[in-house]
């Protein structure tokens, strides 16, 4: 039985010297195959740099040229490694456990199919403000599995790409420009012609707003203090502008409600109070 064992050892490390020849040059393929991949990524990104295709599809044309170099390299080295190995062999073998590989990975392949279909899309790019359930912030980096949104407050939020591809996205800067929309109250005694007057010259002398776009001032409802004034126009839809010209307006709205004499009224609150009725007693 021992000399079972040693025959049995002295045939494994007679098999695993003669595969060294086969390792070695193995392990060569695979370094030739990342320098083409290094290589040949590079190239494709100068060739591409001189297109005008979106950041996304250059990343994916970049990935899908490293994935298919990367691939060939080890079938080569499979078959150097393992003479009897052939792609057919290797097809047959997937084919077998499809269902095993499919369920154990289920997550990761939607990942990768989402991401495919993100990047081949153009309604969402690097670079674009987009909302997705709580998810509010700037597009940094789209990979095959997943999204970098960086939040305006500074968080980085790592989003699976299934989540964006199944799931409604708001994207704020698909136009250059965007509407803006904010309730202004003034009071019932108010003309409101006058108001609308004074409130269309306020949005209209903040240098922000679009000049191209109509300015609405639309009186809209019938409040408990006041008549409410909904007012719209347009600004840039990224970048800073963005972000103040909801101030600018809002604050010459006011400025200019208060040179008038228009008064904004607070919130009118009734109070219901309760007054206990005396019970006669029975006699």
């Amino acid at each position: 039985m021992l000399q079972t064992l040693l025959d049995q050892i002295n045939a494994m490390a007679e098999s695993a010297v003669a595969a060294v020849p086969g390792i070695v040059i193995a392990t060569v393929i695979l370094t030739i195959a990342w320098l083409l991949a290094k290589g040949a990524t590079s190239i494709s990104s100068r060739i591409i740099g001189k297109t005008e295709l979106r950041p996304s599809l250059r990343n994916l044309i970049e990935t899908v040229v490293r994935l298919g170099i990367w691939v060939t390299g080890f079938m080569l080295a499979a078959i150097v490694v393992f003479p009897n190995f052939s792609p057919s062999g290797l097809i047959a073998g997937l084919g077998i456990g499809a269902v095993a590989v499919g369920l154990a990975f289920q997550e990761f392949f939607e990942n990768f199919l989402a991401g495919v279909m993100i990047m081949l899309r153009d309604t969402m790019q690097i670079g674009d403000v987009i909302r997705t359930d709580d998810i509010h912030g700037k597009v940094e980096f789209i990979s095959l599995r997943e999204t970098h949104i960086r939040a305006f407050s500074g968080e980085l939020h790592v989003v699976p790409n299934a989540q964006l591809f199944k799931n409604p996205v708001e994207v704020y800067t698909d136009l250059p420009e965007r509407r803006f929309e904010v309730v202004i109250g003034v009071s019932y005694d108010t003309d409101l012609d006058e108001a609308d007057a004074v409130i269309r010259g306020a949005v209209e002398s903040v240098e922000l707003v679009s000049k191209e776009k109509d300015i609405q001032v639309l009186a809209d409802t019938f409040n408990s203090s006041s008549v409410d004034f909904v007012v719209r126009w347009w600004a840039a839809s990224s970048g800073t502008d963005a972000v103040m010209n909801r101030d600018h307006v809002v604050r010459a709205i006011k400025r200019g409600l208060d040179d008038a004499g228009i008064e904004i009224p607070f919130p009118y609150v009734t109070h219901t109070f309760k007054q206990d009725v005396p019970v006669a007693k029975p006699a």
